[in-house]
């Protein structure tokens, strides 16, 4: 199966807080199902940027200490690739238009850039 490593705390909203997009600056034609890989990095001021966009969206987040890294936390559908978007999580010069996500226990694996390939002896 398919994997996207994202930073958190934005790995956390889309499983858990109604993130329906995925800002990057390149198109993919894959779609469907794949699992999403919270990466290892994240900073305190990377953390209290994202708090500038989920705050006034009214979502809480786990605090900064409490988001698992380096691994995988759910699962969600990529139904579009997208050069606009109307989601109030779109920031960027485009976007993976996502849907129906869902969190998994966490799975410690190490993350690669774009999408990457988790084979199933990965998985328990």
């Amino acid at each position: 199966m398919k994997a996207l490593s994202i930073k958190q705390p934005w790995a956390w909203l889309i499983i858990h807080g109604g993130k329906d997009v995925e800002n990057r600056t390149w198109h993919t034609k894959l779609r469907g199902r794949f699992l999403v890989h919270a990466s290892k990095g994240m900073t305190r001021a990377e953390y209290n940027e994202a708090t500038w966009v989920f705050g006034p969206l009214g979502v809480e987040v786990p605090p900064f200490e409490d988001l698992e890294r380096g691994g995988i936390i759910g699962s969600v559908e990529l139904v579009d690739s997208v050069d606009s978007s109307d989601s109030p999580w779109y920031s960027g010069d485009k976007a993976f238009v996502l849907r129906d996500p869902k969190p998994i226990p966490f799975i410690p694996l190490k993350g690669q850039l774009q999408f990457f390939e988790v084979s199933e002896g990965s998985l328990p």
